[in-house]
This record gives C-alpha cells, structure tokens and sequence, in this order.
C-alpha cells in the first residue's frame, strides 16, 4: 500500500474507532492532506518507520500496544510532528505524551476546525525549521545551539532533548537574559492564542529545565511569575543567526 504523496502533506491516523477514523480523515482530505489510518499499536509503528508521514494523530487507547508506547517506541527515528489524542481533562495523559517526545495534544473527540488548526501549526512549525536550517548556530555562554544538527551542548557536552524542546530553547535563546511571555511562547511555539488556562507550555519549560540542570548552582530556566520564562546567561552572546 502507496501511503505517501509527495504533492501534499502526509498524516497517518492511529484510531481504532471506525467511525471516528472515517469522520477525521474525510474531513482532513477536503484541505488537500493525504490521510491514512492504522488501528493498531504495533502496526503504527512499523507504518510510521517506514514511510514516515509528515505527521501523525496518535489515539492513546489502541489494541495491541497503546499510543504511549508507540510515541516512546518511534520518537528516537521517527523526526516527523506527533499529535496525540487524550481523554477529556487527563492531565497524566497530556504529561506523559509531552514527556516521551509529542510535539502536541488535542482532547478527544475535538472539533474539525480545531483539530485542523493545530495540525497547521505544527506544520508551520516544520517550515519554520527547514529555512533555519540554512543558518549556523546560537551560542550564548556555555550554551550552543546548532540549527543544522539540531543539537544543544553546555560546554562541549551534548544535551538530548525532542524537536519540541529544542524549538522552545532556540525561542528562549533569541531573547537571552530578557523575560519572554507566556502569551508569546504560546503563539509561536503552539500557533494559537493563549486562552490563560493551557498549561503545556509550564510542562514543556520543566521538562527542558530539567534537562539543562543546574549549571555551576544556577538555574539557567528562571520562571517570572505571572510573566513567563527567561534564559539565564549572563556571559558575551554570539550568534550567526
């Protein structure tokens, strides 16, 4: 079976609701997607390996294997955008899925036009991605952030971190030792205005906090309360970007 179409953008949908499938990837293929659906947890990832769509709507609950296994099973190969699909106000599921490498979620079932807009996000955000990757890298400090590579290294020592994590680094490392809002975060990392209830973005600067550490007794993450987020180096910044 031909999943891929390289005249437009590829999404695999991992749903084993038959009617929801259907519903989802009629809707999907009126705005021009190449929509495919899977039902099953193993069969997802050996799909997702193997033709690796542009992005993939990942149903938590699947036979076989269930959708948080699948994320953490094809995340280390798999460089395409995931969305996964959580029950109504799971806030676990949402943590959990941001944790092991989601770029996203939407709250099952979601309405078309929402689901569509955060799917267009997310692919606004590859985009983004390809033209910075003409560019060099963003050092600040002991920090270096290299486009090409994607990597992150503190003093030569390199850091794992998802796609998610990196473009919010790179967001941060733009405006280094300033304060960025929420509101901002938000919209350039998410797409969509700040509603003043999402949490996804207090996740997602945790979780790359901790993976920073603490360089030399400080935090390089500092959390302004009720502002947003600041990039904590205060040494000589260059960058080519």
């Amino acid at each position: 079976m031909n999943f891929k179409n390289n005249n437009q953008n590829s999404i695999l949908l991992v749903e084993d609701d038959t009617e929801l499938a259907n519903l989802i990837s009629e809707f999907l293929r009126g705005y021009n997607f190449k929509v495919d659906i899977i039902s099953n947890g193993y069969e997802a990832v050996r799909v997702i390996q193997e033709i690796k769509p542009d992005l993939v709507i990942l149903d938590i609950m699947l036979p076989g294997i269930n959708g948080m296994d699948v994320c953490r099973m094809v995340r280390k190969n798999y460089d395409g955008y995931i969305l996964i699909q959580t029950a109504l106000d799971d806030d676990a599921d949402q943590m959990t899925g941001l944790e092991i490498g989601a770029d996203d979620y939407i709250i099952k079932k979601v309405k078309p036009q929402l689901l569509l807009s955060r799917i267009n996000a997310l692919l606004r955000r590859s985009t983004r991605n390809i033209s910075e990757k003409s560019k060099d890298s963003l050092t600040c400090g002991p920090l270096k952030i290299c486009m090409n590579r994607r990597t992150v290294e503190i003093d030569n020592v390199q850091i794992e971190m998802t796609s998610a994590e990196f473009e919010l680094l790179v967001l941060l490392a733009r405006s280094v030792g300033k304060v960025v809002c929420r509101e901002e975060i938000v919209k350039k990392i998410r797409g969509f205005e700040y509603d003043g209830l999402d949490r996804a973005i207090d996740r997602r600067v945790s979780r790359l906090r901790n993976r920073l550490k603490v360089y030399k007794g400080t935090e390089l993450i500092k959390t302004v309360r009720g502002v947003g987020y600041q990039l904590c180096i205060y040494t000589e910044r260059e960058d080519n970007v």
